[in-house]
């Protein structure tokens, strides 16, 4: 039986905490578009995403009109281009272009899937796209990419980190004009999972169903307001509270996909229970663990509040939902977290910091702006360092740093909207340029043998 108080206390979420569903996202299978002819198969890609997709933005709006939830982004991941661009031979650009024209007539706001996995080596056609990347990006809109370079079972492909070094530089420096925004639609994985809803790290995974339903809901401000009236309560008071709100959470998340999935026809897949902050007031992970105690996010305790915080947001949320998938747990992009972006400009908040908080939390080094003239051999021994976090620990890490072409540590990025902004922060320069020139493959931990 539906109760009073829980309705009411729905309503303020919404209203004054900043209570939403980040994202509906329709996975699509492309395996079926391939081709012997590229430009077939293109047009196969573009009819197919259509057909599935027409209905999703619309759908989203009225759920969001009549339940009075907000649903802020629609989007779209498919298959992994590079495993149809392998069958279909020719340009993978073409490929991009198809996605961006897709995404434009269904009126989603990204389509995620520009993507390789490479764990373990490179197959026909992955070559190709990783280097096709910085073009594809500088001449789309709305297509994102990905790359997953390294796995708990598989180890890691260090031939890929370093090619994914250069890769993120050349996003940035193709789109410098736009604030280099090629970079930030691009993620390196380790451990990348199939169902991931939220961008720009999105692809619709081989082992899925042809079409599906994901969700990933949002409530950083939620949880924030319940510890600010929780007053001076125990350490386990708190993780007990964060468990419960998060649970009230997940459950507007596993309505919405459920009736998502109803309208358009297609399975519910995931609900991702991961708190998903914006550069809005009171939307912030970083205000959270400053509600926690600490007087500012990067402090020493900032690894621990979040630990809590992550782990009582996945013991929450599965007991809400029947399907948990994605991420689930906590995000830390810099840019588009208000708190993140006070911390960083005053200096607290640091990048070796983010590395350690990368440990305990969902995804790793995510929407970190770095001085546009750090070499590409840094980047890559960033990617390394935060992938072999993921191998060692059994989850999902990635890297996404938007090199800030022509800016120096202490100026500012600007993107806008969800995207945000940020300082320029302190890198390392210390060359690790030797240790990635080796190539090969980083071993498999031993915990990886577990059949």
């Amino acid at each position: 039986m539906i109760n009073t108080h829980d309705i009411l206390e729905t309503i303020q979420m919404i209203d004054q905490e900043n209570l939403d569903v980040r994202t509906i996202t329709m996975g699509i299978s492309l395996l079926d578009c391939a081709d012997s002819d590229a430009g077939r198969a293109c047009g196969k890609i573009y009819d197919k995403i259509c057909r599935c997709a027409g209905e999703l933005v619309k759908t989203g709006e009225d759920i969001s009109k009549e339940y009075g939830i907000p649903i802020i982004n629609k989007r779209i991941s498919v298959t992994p281009v590079a495993m149809v661009a392998a069958a279909s031979g020719g340009d993978p650009v073409r490929y991009a272009l198809a996605l961006d024209r897709a995404a434009e007539s269904t009126g989603v706001n990204f389509i995620g899937g520009y993507s390789a996995l490479v764990h373990k080596g490179f197959g026909p056609g992955d070559l190709r796209l990783i280097e096709s990347i910085p073009e594809a990006l500088s001449r789309t809109e709305r297509v994102c990419s990905s790359v997953n370079i390294g796995t708990t079972k598989a180890g890691i492909n260090m031939d890929a980190v370093a090619k994914m070094g250069r890769a993120i530089r050349l996003a940035a420096e193709r789109t410098a004009d736009r604030d280099c925004i090629g970079a930030a639609k691009l993620v390196v994985f380790c451990n990348a999972p199939e169902d991931n809803p939220f961008m720009a790290g999105a692809f619709h995974g081989p082992g899925e169903p042809d079409c599906v339903i994901n969700v990933g809901v949002s409530g950083p401000g939620v949880v924030r307001a319940a510890l600010a009236k929780a007053g001076d309560c125990s350490i386990s008071e708190v993780a007990e509270l964060v468990k419960r709100t998060a649970f009230k959470i997940t459950r507007m998340g596993q309505l919405v996909a459920q009736e998502a999935s109803r309208r358009l026809g297609a399975p519910f897949g995931i609900v991702d229970l991961s708190l998903a902050p914006t550069p809005a007031v009171g939307d912030s992970v970083a205000h959270i663990l400053e509600e926690m105690g600490l007087e500012c996010c990067g402090a020493h305790g900032t690894t621990a509040a979040l630990a809590l915080l992550n782990d009582a947001v996945k013991k929450g949320g599965v007991m809400a939902s029947s399907q948990v998938g994605g991420l689930s747990g906590a995000f830390i992009p810099v840019t588009e977290d208000a708190g993140m972006i006070h911390a960083a400009r005053s200096g607290v908040l640091t990048l070796t910091k983010l590395e350690a908080m990368t440990a305990v939390c969902s995804v790793g080094l995510d929407m970190i702006v770095i001085p546009g003239d750090t070499p590409e051999e840094v980047i890559s021994a960033i990617i390394a360092d935060e992938a072999a976090i993921g191998m060692v620990n059994s989850k999902t890490t990635a890297v996404r740093l938007i090199p800030a072409i022509g800016k120096q540590p202490g100026e500012e990025l600007n993107f806008g909207g969800l995207l945000g902004s940020g300082p320029v922060m302190q890198v390392n320069r210390s060359s690790p340029a030797r240790f990635i020139g080796r190539g090969g493959r980083i071993p498999a931990p031993l915990q990886s043998l577990k059949n």
